[in-house]
């Protein structure tokens, strides 16, 4: 068996370990040791083919296919029997229509269809086996620590942790072979697997509001899969071929855009673009490690790697024009609402449909410096956000509470872990930190391709990215140097993790231009067969890590250099006499008063519940647009 074949299945088979185990220290190391191999697995493939990839093809590739029908018809019966117990008629008529086309396909249309390649290990593909190997490993052996005190706190909910994680395992292995599948087939059913994984994961909790909202999220997902199955018949029929890498050679014709338009609405669903992000905003309902698996590390970015794939296909067609308009207005509407919410794990949602929005906004425009900040952001988002959501969940743990106006006492209970919050917020908005250095070249590609518009909105859409990590941080460090500080237990199964990712940060943000050199720049190169365009010259990389080195030294600041830490403590005004303790001050009657830091949230101009009909209505004429521009080219 091929070393990459094995990282594919290896997460498979840890997950019917852990399904069948049900001791719970037993099912723990089971756990814990088959993250590490994932891990492993992970850095060794990537290690043995990043210079020379890898294509791979298989003698029994049409026993393969059988077997992923028989398993594509299961799902679907599964998830049609799910719809019509839960009267959600519409997820039963998707699986109804696009399994048996599928099915239909491959065992009449498909003879005579040669795949060459079903599996492509290449230079972005190798990022996405980082991402999901390295980070999912991660996100496993956090959850280990994680549902333990979950089941403790929320003891209304049936314990079904074997469950949880088994999935989580299966959710790996579909997202391990959907990067590295090029037959669009195969593609198609990893693609599947993780909706069905999704509606599992924010469905444990089996209430009310966890039905409701996984549904959601099937319905969107399975109606996405139904565009994607639509697609693949189109391209099999049209153009006799099933591979991805031979798709985005073809010449963009009015034939070959519709199929490439139903595969990006496929793609805008699994990343929650509007109007389809109503699935992501509900999966917050789902323990923490499910909400970091599906908004970082996984199944969101499932979607923006398929745009990225199919951006030689969109550029300045219609196609590209569409979802380039739809990416960047999602990253406008979404960040203005994030200004509003006051749950860690909201504002953490609203923040990843943005930054997606971003990145299909990127990728879809489709030259050389667009896509070198796509991926790049891919890179740095990844990384930021699973750190973020497994240190809200960390900080739920401790405070009993993910509200930002709480995490003012975080620095008093846990300061490392406010310092992981601290590098994760940085990470995604403070220069030099990687998320800023990619929009920078963002803006400077979105200028060079005279895409003036989108510069606008990137704009506005950062000032209010600007806004709300700026409120949570400085709620973060308003007590910073209060000395009591009343410590918690902060498990090594939590800590482990969230150490390792925010260590990932500060490496990927000094080492991105060997990233770039090594990984970007080869893999643009090949595509566009010539020299790849770099946004960012030498000298500005120069600054930026010389920046880096000097931010670095602000932690410094909140680490006492002895037990008997001697540094003044210098009173703050507080619009009052300070008592001394800049806790208190005394008012204009000579009371004493406790100081209360709040953040404005206008929710009366950004709220949700305000923005989300009207900014849902303007993302579907925007796609309706487009569809009338299909139809008139067919024509």
């Amino acid at each position: 068996m091929n070393i990459i074949t094995l990282l594919i299945l290896f997460p498979l088979i840890a997950a019917i370990a852990v399904f069948l185990v049900r001791n719970d220290s037993m099912r723990n190391v089971i756990v814990k040791i088959s993250a590490l191999i994932t891990c492993i697995l992970t850095l060794y493939v990537v290690s043995t083919y990043f210079k020379t990839g890898a294509s791979l093809s298989f003698a029994n590739e049409h026993v393969i296919d059988l077997a992923i029908i028989s398993v594509e018809i299961l799902v679907a019966s599964y998830v049609i029997y799910t719809g019509i117990k839960s009267k959600c008629y519409l997820v039963s008529i998707f699986a109804a229509i696009q399994t048996p086309l599928i099915a239909w396909f491959e065992l009449t249309q498909k003879a005579g269809i040669e795949v060459k390649s079903a599996i492509i290990l290449d230079n972005l593909s190798a990022i996405m086996v980082l991402i999901v190997g390295v980070i999912g490993s991660l996100i496993c052996l956090y959850a280990v620590g994680y549902m333990k005190w979950y089941h403790e706190v929320h003891k209304d909910y049936k314990e079904r942790k074997s469950f949880f994680l088994s999935v989580v395992f299966v959710f790996l292995s579909a997202m391990l072979g959907l990067v590295l599948s090029n037959n669009l087939t195969w593609i198609y059913f990893c693609w599947e697997i993780t909706s069905l994984c999704s509606f599992l994961l924010i469905g444990y909790t089996r209430t009310k509001e966890a039905k409701k909202n996984s549904l959601l999220a099937l319905v969107i997902n399975v109606g996405g899969g139904l565009a994607f199955a639509i697609a693949i018949v189109m391209i099999g029929i049209n153009f006799k071929t099933l591979e991805l890498s031979v798709l985005i050679t073809l010449k963009p014709g009015i034939m070959v855009l519709i199929p490439v338009f139903l595969l990006s609405i496929a793609a805008l669903t699994k990343s929650a673009q509007l109007p389809f992000s109503g699935w992501l905003l509900g999966a917050m309902v789902a323990p923490t490690p499910s909400s970091a698996l599906l908004h970082s590390a996984t199944m969101v970015k499932a979607g923006v790697y398929l745009i990225i794939r199919l951006a030689p296909l969109l550029g300045q067609t219609s196609v590209g024009r569409i979802v380039t308009l739809v990416g960047g207005f999602t990253f406008l509407a979404a960040s203005l609402m994030a200004i509003a919410q006051r749950d860690g794990k909201k504002i953490l949602a609203y923040s990843t449909i943005a930054n997606l929005g971003l990145i299909v906004t990127c990728a879809s425009i489709g030259t050389q410096e667009s896509l070198w900040a796509a991926i790049l952001l891919v890179i740095f988002h990844a990384i930021s956000k699973s750190l973020l959501f497994l240190s809200v969940g960390a900080i739920e743990h401790q405070l009993g509470s993910r509200n930002v106006e709480d995490m003012n006492i975080l620095m008093h209970v846990s300061r490392k872990l406010a310092l992981y919050m601290l590098i994760g917020i940085s990470g995604m908005f403070l220069a030099p930190f990687g998320m800023l250095i990619s929009k920078w070249a963002a803006m400077k590609a979105f200028i060079d391709s005279n895409n003036i518009l989108i510069v606008i909105i990137l704009a506005y859409g950062s000032a209010a990215t600007l806004f709300y990590w700026t409120k949570w941080m400085g709620k973060l460090v308003s007590n910073a140097n209060n000395r009591n500080v009343t410590k918690k237990d902060f498990t090594l199964d939590e800590e482990l993790p969230i150490f390792i990712q925010a260590v990932l940060i500060v490496i990927a943000c000094v080492t991105f231009p060997l990233i770039s050199k090594y990984a970007l720049v080869p893999y643009l190169t090949a595509l566009f067969k010539g020299n790849a365009m770099v946004p960012i010259s030498a000298s500005d990389i120069n600054i930026m890590l010389i920046m880096l080195c000097m931010i670095l030294l602000l932690p410094i600041s909140f680490i006492p250099l002895h037990k008997k830490d001697k540094r003044r403590i210098v009173p703050i005004y507080m619009a009052g006499e300070n008592t001394g303790d800049n806790e208190t001050f005394y008012t204009a009657a000579g009371m004493t008063e406790k100081v209360e830091l709040k953040n404005w949230y206008m929710e009366g101009y950004f709220g949700s519940a305000k923005l989300t009909y009207w900014c849902n209505v303007i993302a579907i004429v925007i796609m309706c647009t487009g569809v009338i521009l299909l139809i008139r080219g067919l024509a």
